[in-house]
């Protein structure tokens, strides 16, 4: 995620578009790719600035791009194409990562990067639906080869489903009030844009409520995740990614909400802990963990970065190392 220009073109490259935390992801990655060979993978690659940054700080780097979103890899292609061959970017979603860098011909790597959430690109897309805040059709998808909607999870998905995904995904208390009214509604009138949901949400929503915050917000969060499973993918794609580090390799993982971060750090406390089993007098080779935690619980952007780009003030970074082989 970054910040870009209010009137960013979505076809046009986004000079002033402002990686999160570009300097500590670098910090973080520098010692293992500055060895002969080293191979970085951007997982989340969107437009590119994250990548470009790895490419120009390590000369002898080659960096391996996944997204699935179409038009990122072909803007973040543009924006790569002087590295020549040392950017190879994937159209691929991230939990598919050990057979991107199989047909690649690459067996482990030193480097992963994971800046999860919804990309500039698509936040500054009106047509994608991502916002709450503009008018537009309700598609939300980040791949756009893929058939699921946000229109046709708020037409199918029965009265409980939509509640589940409301109070789950977005966190969401008034999420049987709202699929309640969504049901009552799409038997008369299918919803086709963020305006007539956002209308409906306002409309089921108690004025004091609304004062705290934008009532539409954790709905819209639900949505784009269950469209885009994004959950169920990091679930997967964190331990395959651990899986493809050598050793000495290591991790980096910014996440923008509670539900992505406690995955995160969850699967890094796993790794990072001790099998032995308790009271066992001697912790033997194979019990030891493989990895080592490279931060203290999570980091947040400074104070100045926010306020420069305040699509970076929910991030929180986790990072880690691989100490030991487990093959």
């Amino acid at each position: 995620m970054g910040i870009t220009p209010q009137d960013h073109d979505p076809n046009a490259m986004a000079p002033l578009h402002i990686p999160v935390l570009l300097e500590r992801c670098v910090e973080l990655l520098a010692p293992a790719l500055q060895r002969e060979g080293a191979v970085v993978v951007d997982a989340t690659l969107g437009m590119g600035g994250h990548s470009e940054a790895l490419l120009e700080r390590f000369p002898a780097v080659t960096l391996v791009g996944l997204d699935r979103d179409p038009d990122a890899l072909r803007l973040a292609g543009e924006r790569l194409a002087r590295f020549g061959d040392r950017a190879r970017l994937v159209h691929t979603v991230y939990d598919r990562m050990p057979e991107a860098l199989d047909s690649l011909g690459i067996r482990a790597v030193d480097g992963i990067l994971f800046d999860l959430g919804v990309s500039s690109l698509q936040l500054d897309r009106v047509d994608r639906g991502f916002s709450y805040s503009k008018d537009a059709p309700l598609d939300m998808r980040m791949d756009m080869t893929s058939e699921l909607t946000a229109a046709r999870v708020l037409a199918e998905y029965s009265e409980d489903a939509l509640r589940r995904i409301f109070f789950e995904y977005g966190e969401e208390r008034l999420a049987g009030r709202y699929a309640r009214r969504i049901v009552e509604q799409r038997q008369t009138r299918p919803f086709t844009t963020s305006a007539e949901l956002v209308e409906l949400i306002q409309a089921a929503t108690p004025a004091a409520v609304q004062r705290a915050g934008h009532p539409a917000k954790r709905v819209f969060q639900a949505l784009r995740i269950e469209v885009n499973q994004e959950l169920e993918v990091l679930k997967r794609a964190i331990p395959a990614a651990l899986d493809s580090l050598a050793v000495d390799g290591r991790i980096v993982v910014m996440s923008y909400q509670s539900l992505e971060d406690r995955i995160v750090k969850r699967e890094l406390q796993a790794r990072t802990t001790s099998s032995a089993p308790a009271g066992l007098p001697v912790e033997l080779p194979e019990h030891k963990p493989a990895f080592r935690l490279l931060t203290r619980g999570a980091e947040q952007a400074s104070a100045e970065e926010q306020q420069l780009n305040p699509r970076a003030t929910p991030v929180r970074l986790r990072a880690a190392m691989r100490i030991r082989s487990t093959a």
